[in-house]
Formats: structure tokens, sequence, C-alpha cells
């Protein structure tokens, strides 16, 4: 797999794991988040979401996980001063080949976009994880996905599943690094399967 070198991304490190094509609601209200996040919104740039490995998500930077995804604010509000509410969607996996933290606390990884996973159509027995993964979007309140869903894709299916099904932290995370959907599905669908859905 080749990978490609991006400027430096300033860092989220959070008790979720953001696939690509994924809606992530934050509530932005430490001061170094809240100066990334004008940042991002003014120059149209993106940060890095990466599961906390050791830490926690306020006070000291947490220790990030290697592999994350990289998020664009697509929605924002600030319902009172001091307090900015977005969501951000998941674009595209990178691992971090360094790291520095400033002196706000903001932490700064140099990182490689990881490669695009080829897309394919599902197979007959993928085809269970999609059935399952449009019963929880029809149930789920609006917002949950992006819309228009695409449950022909092998990309789109595995990684709404990993995001929405009741998975440990873990699990999620090594689902993200994986490098092929069809991996990623065979694996869901094992679960379903065993969890009799």
């Amino acid at each position: 797999m080749t990978e490609t070198e991006t400027a430096e991304l300033p860092l989220i490190p959070l008790q979720t794991v953001l696939f690509p094509g994924g809606r992530l609601p934050l509530r932005i209200f430490e001061q170094r988040y809240m100066d990334m996040a004008k940042a991002c919104l003014r120059d149209g740039t993106s940060f890095g979401v990466c599961l906390i490995r050791e830490g926690r998500e306020v006070g000291q930077p947490a220790l990030p996980e290697a592999v994350g995804c990289i998020a664009r604010i697509v929605e924002w509000d600030m319902p009172q001063l001091g307090l900015l509410q977005v969501v951000a969607r998941g674009e595209r996996r990178f691992r971090i080949r360094g790291r520095r933290v400033q002196a706000d606390g903001l932490a700064l990884a140099g990182a490689e976009l990881l490669d695009y996973e080829s897309d394919a159509p599902l197979d007959a027995q993928a085809d269970l994880c999609a059935r399952v993964l449009r019963r929880m979007v029809d149930a789920a309140p609006a917002g949950l996905v992006e819309l228009p869903p695409r449950y022909d894709s092998s990309v789109w299916v595995s990684a709404r599943l990993a995001e929405l099904l009741p998975l440990s932290l873990a699990s999620k995370q090594r689902l993200l690094e994986m490098a092929d959907a069809r991996d990623r599905l065979e694996i869901l669908r094992r679960l379903i399967s065993s969890s009799g859905q």
C-alpha cells in the first residue's frame, strides 16, 4: 500500500473511532480546540481524529492510536459564548509518523494519508450486513448517517456497521486499521451471524 505525506495535522484524541464517510458531532469548549476549529473554518482545513490510547479527552494531551481519520467540519453553531457545536465528516484514514505538542496543549501530527480502499459490490454473504445496516439506519434518528445511503458499497456498509454496532473501541480501531473493506465486512458478517441478527 502506498502512502502520501500530508502537512502537520492538528489532532483531537477522543473516546471514539471515526471512519471515512462518518459523521461526528462534537461539543468544543477547550480553548486549544476552539482555536483549532476556528482556524479550520477560516482556512477550509481539516484535523485528525484518533482514538485515545492513554489519557483523557480533556486536560493533559492524550496519547493517540497511530491510525486515525481526517475530519472536516461540515456544520457548526455557537449556541453560547465559549461553546462551539460542530459536525465533522470523516474523509480519509491516516497514520501518525511523528507528533509534537504545542504550548497550548494542541497536538500536531506528521501524518501520512493511507490509500483509499477499493470499493467492491457486496456478494451474497455480505448482503446480510447491508440488510442489518438498513434496519439500523431506518430505525435511527435523522442525521445519524450521511445521505444518500450506499447499501451496495462494501466500503460504505462496512464503515457504517463498524461505527454503529455495539463493539468495543479496541475492536472498532482494529476495523479502522484494516486495508480491505471486504475483510472488514467478513468479520462483521460473522459477528452478526453469531449474535443471531
